[in-house]
């Protein structure tokens, strides 16, 4: 059912052919994942890690719940909108109050078969897969446990292998797009939320159904912005090490930059040059559009 991978230091673990890291992972969870019984008001949030995640989860929060927006409630990100595949703290996922609000890095594959029924709400999050790339490198350094490399080109090479949590990251996206006509889902791209938030916002809302009124949607783009991000101990995943005790970690944050292009900062020419070929070769007629500067929009 269950391997661990015993060709890395880093403490992985493949279920049904997806990498995890392993701290943390409980497998009767994962098994009963399939099971979980999905309402119709769920929403989850899909990312490959590092693509957005902690933004995106701000955002869902700060649309359906009025007491995040107005900062009524002293209730922490991660209690709001929960990673389905972990457990966090002792509450059973299935016993939370509606709406439950989701975030999860698994594949299509992986996740509770209810959602199939197309009722639930998916949004596929993706991001350009260089930064993606960097701005896992510099999180996972964080990390002792976890043998990234010393260098990006250790790291570029773990990573176009899939020998990291989340797997492959053309295998992710192309899996969930692939698949699409079996759920509910919208895709959005981390680059046309930095160009436009709120038009993004707007996006999402129209998606999800939700009919806010424009001082709402002003609350939700100001507090979902980087920089008040960064700053909201409630939103930046700062104390999220508190769930996992025997997760510890160098200097860093869990929100370093929150920008786009940040690659051209970290790869080399040829790198670059390597990482477009595996690319046009693993998403050859890939329908969905890949935005690698926002100034193109």
């Amino acid at each position: 059912m269950y391997r661990i991978m015993e060709d890395l230091e880093a403490n992985l673990l493949t279920f049904k052919g997806f990498t995890f890291a392993g701290l943390g992972i409980n497998i009767d969870h994962l098994e009963k994942l399939d099971g979980l019984k999905i309402r119709d008001d769920d929403v989850f949030i899909v990312t490959y890690p590092k693509s957005g995640t902690v933004w995106f989860k701000q955002i869902l929060s700060l649309i359906y719940f009025e007491e995040h927006r107005t900062r009524t409630a002293n209730l922490e990100i991660i209690h709001r909108v929960s990673l389905l595949e972990y457990i966090i703290g002792k509450k059973d996922p299935g016993e939370r109050p509606s709406p439950r609000l989701f975030s999860t890095h698994l594949p299509y594959y992986l996740v509770p078969r209810g959602l199939k029924d197309k009722k639930a709400k998916v949004v596929y999050l993706y991001r350009n897969p260089k930064d993606v790339m960097c701005s896992y490198f510099h999180f996972i350094k964080m990390f002792p446990l976890f043998e990234a490399g010393d260098t990006m080109e250790e790291f570029m090479k773990q990573f176009l292998e899939g020998k990291v949590p989340g797997s492959l990251w053309f295998d992710h996206i192309k899996g969930w797009y692939e698949h699409r006509s079996h759920f509910n889902i919208q895709f959005m791209t981390y680059e046309e939320m930095k160009k436009d938030l709120r038009s993004s916002v707007l996006k999402l809302c129209k998606f999800l159904g939700k009919d806010l009124s424009g001082e709402a949607v002003n609350d939700v783009v100001r507090q979902a912005t980087f920089e008040n991000m960064k700053d909201d101990p409630l939103a930046n995943h700062e104390n999220v090490l508190n769930f996992h005790p025997g997760l510890t970690r160098r200097s860093g944050r869990f929100l370093r930059k929150g920008t786009t292009g940040d690659w051209k900062n970290h790869m080399t020419v040829e790198q670059n040059e390597r990482f477009d070929k595996i690319f046009q070769k693993q998403m050859k007629d890939f329908p969905l559009q890949f935005i690698w500067d926002i100034n193109e929009i």
